[in-house]
Parts: structure tokens; sequence; C-alpha cells
């Protein structure tokens, strides 16, 4: 076991202690936040960013209800003018879950006494995604909804390789998966940045990333986890299907995992530039990505089923897509391998339409892999790894816009051809299968009781907002 693991394990245990104090697994990491940055800052020596007697020192110094009554006012005064606006932002109206004065002191204590020298010599980054993959892991702590798999990630940032130069952005940032591994991308490709000029490196350091995240709780582990990847990007909060989305620069790839369901509070989007007005939120964010792509740009997106066969406003926003852009693949995920295991997903990959005549019938062919019929059931008893991933990424092909050769494996095959035209006789659905489910249904009672919970909880939520945003679109007049 590496430090990084032992460290993530051990704070991660931490979390039982608090059970008694009414701490849910969300709130302990977002409290763990709170204090690791702290204790950060000191191992670091980066303390200059917060204010004189309030840092880790003063905190740990203290003990009993003293203790407690100065760390509530110091998650205050850290949200204050006197801290740095990378401090303001992380602490921005944070107040602390803790009720009991032990449990902070179990809290402080075990997080001093870390292996810290090993911690930081492997990457204080990788230890706090390590935590918050654990935190996403746990079904009961709905984390999971701001957290894409990172062999998914992985998979999609290698096939975009994103290149030094160009605007990447995610306007569904979560805690900034893809940000930071395109980031990391980037730089194992130019070697840290040392074979870039200086004007080229500050660029990749300060401008060269933009991301959006709506929940405030999630932009702060977003900003807390590009503090520690060295990234000075901007975290914007804010609603990316409001004017806020439509004033971001245009962008060369776009990597992103919208959220489920209908738009929050029900309605539809309050933007003014987009040519089809719908509550589903997947296909608004849709819009978003195609429109914000430079002429030639490229992305890739993980969206639910519904996106693929939506009827009405549904069908005319994936011919809209397949008009702007050429949709080259599409990739159908395994079930399981997120929060909800009800929600059947996919990736979608396209390139905007350049030049004369680039917004009309751009998408010749599609390429669809299904890498989830006669799959396993991924969970506890069988993790998801981009191993399970490797037949995709090798018949994607090198080229990051599914130009390389490609090979139509046939109807026993997972990797299939679609022309334009087929798919426009099937009312632009896009949900294709061909592989018969030998499966048996079989693998449901290899699942954790939790997991079929979950499913059956995340069925009855999307169920009741798919209803909400009917009532509303009746209520409204507006086409669903």
């Amino acid at each position: 076991m590496t430090s990084t693991t032992d460290i993530v394990a051990r704070l991660w245990n931490l979390c039982h202690v608090l059970r008694d104090d009414g701490i849910t697994y969300h709130q302990y990491v977002t409290e763990l936040t709170y204090l690791l940055f702290l204790k950060m800052a000191a191992e670091t020596g980066s303390e200059q960013h917060l204010p004189a007697n309030w840092r880790w020192a003063d905190l740990k110094g203290r003990s009993g209800l003293d203790q407690l009554e100065f760390y509530r006012k110091l998650l205050i005064h850290l949200g204050s003018t006197e801290a740095s606006p990378r401090v303001q932002a992380i602490y921005a109206n944070a107040q602390t879950s803790l009720s009991k004065a032990t449990n902070l002191s179990t809290l402080v204590t075990s997080i001093d006494a870390l292996d810290w020298y090993s911690a930081k010599a492997e990457g204080l980054g990788d230890l706090y995604e390590g935590l918050l993959e654990k935190n996403a892991g746990e079904k009961k702590s709905g984390a999971g909804q701001y957290f894409t798999p990172r062999p998914l990630i992985d998979c999609m940032v290698s096939l975009m390789k994103p290149k030094a130069g160009e605007i990447v952005s995610d306007p569904a940032a979560g805690t900034l998966g893809f940000i930071i591994r395109a980031d990391a991308w980037i730089k194992a490709e130019t070697d840290d940045h040392w074979t870039l000029k200086t004007q080229q490196q500050e660029f990749q350091k300060k401008k060269a990333f933009y991301a959006i995240e709506l929940v405030p709780d999630a932009r702060r582990l977003a900003l807390m986890n590009a503090m520690l990847h060295d990234l000075e990007i901007e975290v914007y909060l804010g609603d990316t299907l409001s004017p806020l989305g439509a004033n971001v620069p245009a962008s060369d790839l776009i990597l992103t995992n919208p959220p489920f369901g209908t738009k929050k509070g029900g309605g539809t989007p309050s933007r003014d530039d987009f040519t089809f007005v719908t509550s589903n939120k997947q296909l608004a964010f849709l819009q978003h990505i195609y429109r914000n792509l430079k002429p030639g740009g490229r992305a890739a997106v993980v969206l639910p089923d519904n996106v693929l066969f939506e009827d009405n406003v549904g069908q005319k926003i994936r011919a809209d897509l397949m008009d702007k852009c050429r949709l080259h693949t599409i990739l159908r995920l395994p079930t399981g391998i997120f929060y909800a295991a009800g929600v059947k997903t996919n990736v979608l990959f396209f390139q905007k339409g350049q030049g004369k005549g680039g917004d009309v019938g751009q998408t010749k062919e599609i390429w669809i892999y299904d890498a989830r019929t006669n799959m396993p059931s991924f969970g506890k008893r069988t993790p998801f790894g981009v191993e399970h991933l490797k037949g995709f990424m090798e018949a994607y092909g090198a080229d990051p816009n599914g130009l390389s050769e490609r090979k139509d494996a046939g109807e026993t095959g997972r990797w299939r051809r679609f022309g334009r035209e087929e798919i426009r006789k099937r009312g632009d659905n896009l949900d294709v299968t061909w592989l018969r489910d030998e499966s048996g249904g079989g693998d449901a009672e290899l699942r954790e009781p939790e997991e079929i919970a979950a499913e059956i909880l995340e069925l009855l939520r999307v169920a009741t907002e798919e209803m909400q945003g009917l009532v509303e679109v009746l209520d409204n007049g507006v086409e669903a």
C-alpha cells in the first residue's frame, strides 16, 4: 500500500468516529477540506495566503470547547476579505457540521499525525482525489453525481488528446476531474511545460481551462483540487444554462458529464441564445456544448440514454447536432459505474463543422461501441477499471476526431457503423442496439443490496423529476 492510499484509508476511517455527531459522508469530506487546507498550507510553506493567527498551529494549539469555538470563528474569518481570493472562495459561507469538541480534537490530532512527508512526495492532489473517490463510492453520500469514474475520465482524455494552447472547458465541473486529467495529459506531453515558451506556460497555468459548477460545496472541492494540482483556474459558481454560460469563451475541447434530471426548481434554461427550449437538463447542456465549440473544436460528453431517444425537441436537438457537428462515435457505457446503478449512460464524441457549409450535414456516419450488453454488473464486487474500456479505445484509434481507419465488427461484434440516412430513417433515434443479451439477468443476484436499493431510488427520482418537468412544460406551454 502506498503512503497516499494509506492516508486516504486512515482519513476515511475517521468518518465512522463522527457518525454519532450526525455527520454525513459529504459533510465529512467538506469538513476535511477545511482542515486539510490548513494543514497542507502549513506542510507546503504556503501559509502566506492565510491571515496571521488563523492557521493550523493556532487551531492545533487549542483544546476542548475553546478549540471548537475558535474553529467556528476561523471558518468565518477565512471566508472574509483578509484572506486571499482563493482562500475566500474555498471558505465561502463555510460552517462546521461538528457539534462535539471531542470529534474536532480527534480530527485535528489524527490529521496532524499522518505521514505528510511521504504524502507530499507522492502528490497531495492524488491524496485529495482519493478522498473524493471514496466519497463518491458511498451510495448514501449522493456525491457520485459530482464525480465521474476516473477510468472513464482517463479514457476520454487520452482519446481527445488535449494540446497546449487550447481552451479546454467543463460546463458542469463537479470536483474538476476532467480539467485535472486534461492538465496532467498536457504536462506529460510538454515535460511539465518545460518545452513551452514562458508566455505559453503562463497561458496553460492561468487561461487554458474554464469551469462552471452550480453547487457551492462541489465548487469548494473543485477549488481545493485545483490548488493541490497547481492550477490557478477560476471555477465559476453559477448555472451554465443561464446567461453565464452564454458568455464563456468558445472552446477547442469540451470534456464534461452534465448533471442528470430536469432543471433544478423546474422551468427551462434562462438562455436566450438556445434554438430549442426544453426542461430536459441534458438536452439543454448538449445545446450549450456544441454551440460553445470553436469551428473544428471537439467534445466528449457523458449523457444518459434518454438524450439518444427522446422525441419532439429531443429529436430536433439531435438533428441539429448532427448538422452542425460530425457526431462520429458513441460509446454505450456499462451499467453500475455511476453513483446510481439505474442510470444508463453513453459518451458522445463529436467535432464541430468548419468552413463553408459548416452548419449543415456534417455527420455522414456514426460508429457505436456497445460496452454494456453482456458485461459484468459493476459495483463493489466488480470494480470498474480502464481495462474494461481497452477494446473501445483500440477500436476508436489514435486520431482524436475519429478519423483513424475503422472496421465494422458485424452483428456479433461490439463495434458497428451506421450511415446518416439509416439513422434518419430511425427518426434520429441514436439508441441503437444489436447484440443479444445473454446474461439472463443472473448478475442481479450478485449485486449488493444497497446497489439494488440505490437503483430503485434513482429510477423513482428520475421519474419524479420527469413528471415535474412535464407539469412545468404543460403549465408554460413549452414543447417537451
